[in-house]
C-alpha cells in the first residue's frame, strides 16, 4: 500500500507546471494579438496615406466646423464674415496657423494649436475655391528667397514696418489689437498675410505691390529670420522704448549701486 501512496504521489503534476502552462499559453496569445493588431495597424496607415482628400471631404469638414459662423453656403451669419472671394489661400493661412476656427468672438483671432491635419486643410481650401473662387496658392518662384534683399527690406520698412516694427517683431494696435511677431512666418504665410489681409492687415494686391515685390518682402524677412542678431541681445527688437528701459533698469541702477558701495567704503 506504502509503495503504492508513493508511485501515486509521484505521479501527481506540481502546481507550478499548471501555472507555468497557463503563463506560456498567455504569453502565446499575446504575442499572437499584438502582431496581428500591428499588421492591421499598418495596413490602416497605408490606406491611410494612399488616400487623398477631395473637396467634398473638405465640404463636409466645412459644414461640421466652420457652417456655424460662415454659414453652409458660406454667405456668413452674424458670427461670421461671408467667405465669397477669399479663396484657398485664405483658408489655409487661416486654418493651418490655429487662427480659425475662433474658440470664442473676440477682437482677434489669436495663433493657436492646429486642429486639422494638412489633408484636410487643404481639402476645405480646396472646397471655398471651388464655391468662392479668390487667390490661390503662389508661383514656387515667388518662394524661394532668391529675390532682393536690400529693395524687400526697403520695401518692408515702407509698407510694413509701421505695424510689425522695422525687425518684424511686432507690435500693438489699437483697441487691443497688434500685429503679429512674423520672424518665424513661412514664405507661404507671408505671402497669404499681403494678398488676402487678414485681420487688421490691408490687402496688398498687385497694384499696390507687383509680384516681384511681394517676392522681394519675403527674401528680406527669410534672410532676417535666418540672420543671428550682430548686438548680442536683442531685448525683443522692440527698439528704443524696450532698449531704454534697459538701460534705465539695469544700467542706471548698476551706477547707483557702485556708488552707494563707494560711499560706504569712504566712510
Amino acid at each position: 500500500m506504502a509503495r503504492e501512496k508513493k508511485r501515486r504521489s509521484n505521479g501527481r503534476r506540481s502546481p507550478l507546471a499548471a501555472a507555468a502552462l497557463i503563463g506560456i499559453g498567455l504569453l502565446i496569445t499575446g504575442g499572437v494579438y499584438a502582431g496581428a493588431s500591428a499588421a492591421v495597424a499598418a495596413t490602416s496607415e497605408t490606406s491611410a496615406a494612399t488616400t487623398t482628400l477631395t473637396a467634398d471631404d473638405g465640404e463636409k469638414l466645412f459644414q461640421a466646423n466652420c457652417a456655424t459662423c460662415h454659414g453652409l453656403d458660406l454667405q456668413g451669419t452674424d458670427a461670421g464674415p461671408s467667405l465669397y472671394g477669399v479663396g484657398a489661400l485664405a483658408v489655409e493661412f487661416q486654418v493651418s496657423t490655429g487662427r480659425m476656427p475662433m474658440q470664442r468672438q473676440d477682437v482677434q483671432a489669436p495663433q493657436k494649436p492646429v486642429q486639422f491635419t494638412e489633408e484636410q486643410i487643404l481639402a476645405m481650401a480646396e472646397y471655398v475655391q471651388s464655391v468662392a473662387p479668390g487667390p490661390d496658392f503662389p508661383a514656387d518662384h515667388l518662394l524661394d528667397g532668391e529675390g532682393d534683399v536690400a529693395r524687400g527690406a526697403e520695401l518692408f520698412r515702407i509698407n510694413c514696418a509701421m505695424c510689425h516694427n522695422v525687425a518684424a517683431a511686432g507690435g500693438a494696435l489699437t483697441e487691443g489689437k497688434y500685429a503679429p511677431d512674423i520672424m518665424d512666418t513661412s514664405a507661404q504665410h507671408i505671402y497669404a498675410a499681403m494678398v488676402t489681409g487678414p485681420q487688421n492687415m490691408p490687402v496688398f494686391n498687385d497694384m499696390n505691390l507687383t509680384p516681384e515685390d511681394k517676392r522681394d518682402i519675403i527674401s528680406a524677412l527669410l534672410y532676417q529670420q535666418n540672420t543671428p542678431a550682430p548686438g548680442g541681445f536683442t531685448i525683443g527688437s522692440l527698439g528704443p522704448v524696450s532698449e531704454g528701459l534697459f538701460v534705465w533698469i539695469f544700467g542706471i541702477g548698476a551706477l547707483i549701486a557702485i556708488t552707494v558701495w563707494i560711499t560706504a567704503k569712504s566712510n
